[in-house]
């Protein structure tokens, strides 16, 4: 080999090593970044007449897109499992531990003690006052577990076009990276950063719904949801969603009142079995419509049973056909038909309500012309037997299953917190299969001590280098002399 060989040899290897200790150097210094790829200088031996030296042949970003894809299905499934954790545990905590003072449970068990007490001295003012503060405290109660099904419905829907909003803004910047991959590959350009940025775009949005990218020609990619809707594919699709300024109880998406998505301005199902389903997104299509309507359901068959125990042709016999009970539907007599949100409804009847000087009524009727003998318990225990008497509910939300109200109540509260338990162990499962395959793919990424050796030997590389180019330099001024 010539001497000019020989310093090609070495010049062209110092240029290949400080490149690698260049991508070294980026590896260790983002050992802990999210979604960077672990760098490597791709080299191969030249071939120049009777020397070649190293040819530097670009940076190879390493990833396991088979362990990316499932860690992604992974942060989907944790996205919508921590969603439906979210409200129900928010519903357990609203309505209370049984026994718990301010639960739903006691505020039934304090309406029923109140009773008692006041059956016991049906002349005692303050005792028939405290049987309207109580039964006052269990509408409250009711109204606000109401309130809050409705305001976890809202806040669903809102959630909802945030997530579109996302998507659609994220879909349209991995179309403008696939243009810019595409440009890089086409004039031999490092498109690492553009994976890594690319990556991370994926990342974020794999929480809102399942994907699948596939790759394309030219380093492009497409993405598609699980289900099988096309988010980019070429260009990218618009998904679109119009938030309902205020839900009622009654609106659902089924009934019309309520919107669900679209691709590309073509209405696509939006329920568990859609293409959008599986992940946040998902999750909170069906934290409206169908977790939510089902507790208001419930809540709504609840106040219906209060209302019509208490009501017309129950214990009060002073009552008309048409005459609002002791509980009512915002003052007014309920109506069977109106079932829809009577819980948010829910009123204890003006005429003994805390405050208005009529307590008497509770013991002598809410119809009554005048007060009656003040030592009459009749219709005290009346009540009180209407409130534990096992009777078949009239709303198609609860069991047909005869129970007294209390019962009503607990088997309510029960099913809270169940629906909260189930709730917590599949998140806690899909929290530790996430975080399994999150450490996993970790491992793959960049180890800093393989990192390190790997410098130790491009040192000694450069050095070995380094010291023919030093060697033929002597030789060179040697041959100069001469």
């Amino acid at each position: 080999m010539s001497l000019t060989g020989a310093l090609y040899n070495a010049f062209s290897g110092l240029k290949a090593n400080s490149r690698a200790a260049a991508l070294v150097s980026t590896n260790i210094s983002n050992a802990t970044t999210e979604s960077y790829g672990r760098r490597e200088l791709a080299v191969s031996a030249g071939a120049v007449g009777s020397h070649g030296g190293v040819v530097i042949n670009g940076v190879i970003r390493h990833s396991d897109p088979v362990l990316m894809a499932d860690r992604r299905l992974s942060d989907a499934s944790m996205g919508a499992a921590g969603d439906m954790y979210a409200f129900a545990s928010r519903m357990e905590d609203l309505v209370g531990e049984t026994g718990t003072p301010g639960s739903l449970t006691d505020r039934v068990t304090a309406l029923e003690n109140a009773l008692i007490n006041a059956a016991s001295n049906p002349a005692s003012t303050q005792r028939l006052e405290n049987i309207s503060t109580t039964a006052n405290d269990l509408a409250k109660t009711i109204n606000t577990l109401s309130d809050e099904v409705q305001v976890a419905r809202q806040s669903a829907d809102a959630t909802i076009a945030r997530h579109v909003q996302t998507l659609n803004e994220t879909v349209a910047r991995l179309d403008e990276i696939n243009d810019d991959v595409i440009k890089a590959n086409s004039t031999g350009g490092d498109v690492s950063t553009l994976l890594d940025e690319r990556q991370r775009l994926i990342d974020g949005i794999s929480e809102i719904v399942p994907l699948r990218v596939v790759a394309r020609d030219r380093g492009e990619i497409a993405l598609f949801t699980r289900g099988g809707a096309v988010l980019l594919d070429g260009r990218p699709m618009e998904v679109g969603f119009e938030p309902t300024l205020s839900i009622g109880a009654g609106m659902t998406l089924a009934g019309g009142q309520l919107n669900g998505l679209t691709l590309n301005g073509l209405d696509v199902n939006s329920t568990d079995a859609g293409m959008f389903a599986g992940g946040s997104l998902g999750a909170q299509f069906e934290l409206r419509d169908v977790a939510t309507v089902e507790r208001q359901s419930q809540l709504d068959g609840i106040a219906r049973d209060l209302i019509e125990r208490l009501g017309p042709g129950g214990p009060d016999i002073t009552l008309g056909a048409t005459d609002p009970g002791l509980f009512t539907d915002a003052g007014i007599a309920f109506d069977p038909l109106n079932e829809a949100g009577i819980a948010g409804r829910l009123e204890i009847n003006s005429l003994v309500a805390p405050g208005s000087g009529e307590a008497w009524r509770l013991r002598d009727g809410l119809g009554a012309a005048t007060q009656g003998e003040v030592g009459d318990a009749s219709l005290l225990t009346a009540i009180s037997a209407a409130l534990e008497e096992p009777v078949l509910p009239g709303s198609t939300s609860l069991d047909s299953v005869p129970r007294s109200f209390i019962n009503q109540v607990s088997g309510f509260a029960s099913d809270v917190v169940g629906t909260r338990v189930r709730a917590e162990n599949e998140r806690a499962f899909t929290i530790s299969q996430n975080t399994g395959l999150k450490e996993l793919e970790l491992s793959k990424g960049v180890d800093t001590d393989q990192e390190l050796q790997r410098l130790m030997q491009i040192e000694q590389l450069y050095t070995a280098n380094a010291k023919v180019m030093s060697t033929v330099d002597q030789l060179l001024e040697r041959l100069m002399s001469i």
